[in-house]
């Protein structure tokens, strides 16, 4: 089945929503702009049920398809699409760049909620589906865990969703193309900050100090030699050191340093692995060079694992969009993604969608491509209907 006829008719609206998302971006759960606008929509589309302010600025909708038949439990699907931006100044010089100093949608945001919009409005006319669909507009992707709160606050319970369907849009796949994989598809993410005490002191009599500035370099490359000394080369991890901050004079050894960096992994055992070597070779530098290392390991997203079932589900339902050879395999990447909370909660698969040759995520320049809409909507609309097929 191709491109959905509606959503082509619908396509003019999908893309003005989207670009008035896209001049008007917000920031972690201060999406409420967004998620006023979110609701108004849905809302106008005679959606069953609109609930705000859950995960404190998320939206949820329901649609209700077609009684089931006789005997049958009512089966529901969710839907999930993320809302906020990032803090990063625009350079597109688009019409519809961000009206906001200093924040912009460089991850495609703007798009996923569209779409998810445009399915909305879809779905609500013509109710072609047995059970309930569940449209889930979240907050605070970018670092902030809204997922998280949003499971917190009783999402999966409330809704009674018994699967979770996420997409992301993928800069340098080709429009009309989807990927995705079984299993891990995304990394988790934790950081590591450090603080290093040492003994200031003039640059000229370095014996009469603890230099901090040479401990912190001792520390980036022990870190940083942990993946290709302690990890099994089949496995994957990645850890970046990628904030130094020491000193303001060049004749003066500072008594502090700070360093910042992140840790990616794939499997909950590397995860382990990587934190406990990191804590040991902390200690081992610290003792070698007589300094006092503060050391801060906060675990963040976990690993996004893709379900068997429901990835073959998506990989059909996409391969009706585009056709089968369309449909990509890839490799897991190492950025992270809070879809991984849901993900846990409930089966579900995440999938990615073709941006064309675009500038990359988290790029200044970057631009979701208004052309990929038309086959994310139709996506999300076939994936509704064939998942609660009466």
């Amino acid at each position: 089945m191709p491109i959905i006829n509606r959503v082509a008719d619908l396509l003019p609206d999908i893309v003005a929503w989207r670009r008035d998302l896209h001049a008007h971006p917000e920031l972690m759960y201060d999406v409420h702009r967004t998620a006023a606008l979110v609701a108004e929509k849905l809302r106008e589309f005679g959606c069953d049920e609109v609930v705000s302010g859950i995960g404190r600025t998320g939206v949820v909708a329901v649609i209700n398809g077609r009684q089931p038949a006789d005997g049958q439990a009512v089966r529901c699907i969710g839907l999930r699409a993320d809302m906020d931006a990032l803090p990063i100044k625009e350079a597109t010089g688009l019409p519809y760049a961000s009206k906001t100093p200093g924040m912009m949608h460089a991850c495609g945001h703007d798009g996923h909620t569209a779409m998810l919009l445009g399915a909305a409005r879809y779905l609500a006319e013509t109710r072609n589906f047995a059970g309930r669909a569940v449209l889930i507009f979240q907050p605070a992707e970018e670092g902030g865990g809204g997922a998280a709160a949003m499971i917190a606050d009783g999402l999966v319970e409330r809704f009674a969703i018994d699967q979770m369907y996420g997409m992301h849009n993928g800069p340098g796949m080709p429009l009309g193309t989807f990927s995705l994989r079984p299993g891990a598809i995304m990394a988790s993410t934790d950081s590591i900050d450090l603080r290093i005490e040492g003994v200031g002191g003039h640059a000229a009599r370095p014996h009469n100090s603890i230099d901090p500035v040479l401990a912190g370099a001792k520390l980036v490359i022990a870190l940083q030699s942990i993946v290709s000394r302690s990890v099994d080369p089949l496995e994957s991890a990645v850890l970046s050191m990628c904030e130094f901050h020491a000193g303001s004079a060049r004749n003066v050894i500072p008594h502090t340093a700070e360093l910042k960096g992140t840790v990616r992994t794939l499997s909950p055992q590397i995860r382990d692995l990587m934190e406990q070597r990191v804590r040991e070779v902390v200690a081992g530098v610290a003792q070698l060079t007589g300094t006092s290392i503060e050391l801060s390991y906060e675990r963040g997203y976990p690993v996004v694992v893709n379900h068997d079932a429901q990835t073959a589900h998506a990989s059909a339902v996409a391969a009706e969009i585009v056709g089968e050879g369309r449909v990509m395999d890839m490799p897991p990447l190492m950025s992270a993604e809070d879809f991984a909370y849901m993900l846990e909660a409930r089966p579900g698969a995440l999938i990615f969608i073709g941006n064309g040759n675009s500038a990359g995520l988290h790029h200044p320049a970057y631009d979701f491509n208004d052309d990929a809409i038309v086959f994310g909507t139709s996506y999300w609309i076939r994936l509704v209907e064939t998942t609660l097929a009466a």
